[in-house]
């Protein structure tokens, strides 16, 4: 049963510490009082006051909106990227889903292409590298249409408004046993080519994109792990969409180059 509200609980943090990325890291030990109230980032917050009051170096973690929407926060919680509460970025966690006396195991997202920067953060500008590599429409659009000008299919609106959902968090690719980021690219890929707007770019935006992803991450196979952990909980449909985008961008633009 999780905390019940306005009591107290005592959790024990066993919280992985790690001063640069090429630095040895170990689990660090702290017992913490907490209101179940608290959201997980204040819990860390509180136990950072207490480093700081006692002369200690504070634990390295990201946040930014605390609102789910930033997708700047992501830890392991207990083996689960984000934690044990689906649907839920770390920062929208809070103490209620634990019990008292619960040992609660705190990492950084593991993944290759994740090095970690210091204790709880993260590396995850490679998934930055796959939106520089076409994640945009480059058209220069000029003013602002009129809402009605460019009609697009009300199916089509709907997935493309599923795929934009996706907050860029990385919790996919830390829950992936092979730390692929098919989830993450395919919703940037599908979020803009089922848009008339994203016509023009397709082919190419898919191909530069997969192929950015394929430096730096594992491949996907299926294991479904992504969907599960993804606090937005993208569908499993888009990879299938992009990779069959994917395979027609490969004949379209070898066609375009001449190559045969």
């Amino acid at each position: 049963m999780s905390g019940t509200h306005g009591e107290t609980i005592n959790v024990t943090l066993k919280v992985w510490r790690q001063a640069g990325p090429d630095a040895p890291g170990d689990f660090e030990v702290h017992r913490q009082a907490i209101s179940p109230d608290a959201s997980f980032l204040e819990m860390l917050d509180l136990l950072n006051e207490e480093l700081n009051a006692a002369g200690k170096e504070p634990i390295a973690f990201e946040s930014d909106c605390r609102e789910g929407i930033c997708g700047t926060c992501g830890v392991m919680v207990n083996g689960r990227a984000h934690g044990p509460q689906k649907a839920t970025a770390t920062c929208q966690l809070h103490m209620r889903e634990f019990r008292d006396g619960d040992e609660i195991v705190v990492e950084p997202f593991r993944a290759a292409g994740f090095p970690v920067i210091r204790d709880l953060a993260v590396d995850r500008s490679p998934l930055d590298a796959i939106i520089e590599s076409g994640g945009y429409i480059s058209v220069n659009a000029g003013a602002a249409s009129d809402a009605n000008l460019t009609p697009v299919p009300r199916a089509a609106a709907d997935q493309a408004f599923d795929a934009a959902a996706c907050i860029g968090c990385g919790a996919c690719v830390a829950a992936c046993p092979n730390s692929a980021a098919q989830l993450f690219t395919s919703a940037k890929v599908g979020h803009l080519g089922l848009l008339p707007q994203g016509q023009a770019e397709r082919w190419s935006r898919t191909e530069a994109m997969v192929e950015t992803m394929e430096q730096f991450f594992g491949s996907c196979t299926n294991h479904g792990e992504c969907t599960e952990a993804c606090p937005k909980e993208i569908s499993l449909d888009f990879i299938a969409l992009m990779n069959r985008d994917y395979m027609k961008a490969k004949v379209r633009n070898r066609a375009l180059t001449g190559q045969h």
